[in-house]
């Protein structure tokens, strides 16, 4: 009666130490995918940092469909530029710096928005206000893993 006592609290703490050992497999895939979003998502921030420098730097070269380096997309191609898969491997988008882990660099677009109209009517010691132009930067980033896909946008008036 003893022996057959002993197998099965044995047969018991077998079960409960295989499923401690599911929980920490669990756990360890979580924090690791965990990782990898966090990973892909400094990345895409640094592309989205490095197209805000492009946007306010001093002088903004014209904006043209499919201009390169860095690449910038007119006001008046965003309704089919959107509609279709945007092509994030060719020339409409711009590398930016690769963080160590990253399966690839993370690249961006800058889209012109258009120009909206000042705050107000201006003033007579500064004259009237001008247009200021609206410009909208998309980064795409990656973790360790191609799959692992953070896309970031952010709008800037200059």
């Amino acid at each position: 009666m003893a022996l057959i006592t002993g197998l099965i609290f044995m047969v018991v703490l077998t079960l409960l130490a295989l499923a401690a050992m599911r929980t920490t497999t669990l756990e360890e895939r979580m924090s690791g995918n965990a990782r990898d979003r966090d990973l892909a998502f400094q990345a895409t921030e640094a592309a989205l940092r490095a197209g805000e420098q492009v946007v306010s730097g001093a002088t903004l070269p014209a904006f043209a469909s499919g201009t390169a380096n860095p690449p910038r997309i007119a006001a008046g191609t965003l309704t089919t530029y959107w509609q279709d898969t945007h092509p994030w491997d060719d020339a409409e988008s711009v590398a930016a710096w690769q963080p160590a882990g990253t399966s690839a660099a993370p690249r961006y677009v800058i889209e012109e928005m258009g120009a909206t109209a000042g705050g107000g009517g201006g003033s007579l010691a500064f004259g009237a206000l001008n247009d200021e132009g609206v410009y909208r930067v998309t980064a795409r980033g990656f973790g360790r893993s191609a799959n692992t896909v953070v896309i970031l946008q952010a709008v800037f008036q200059r």
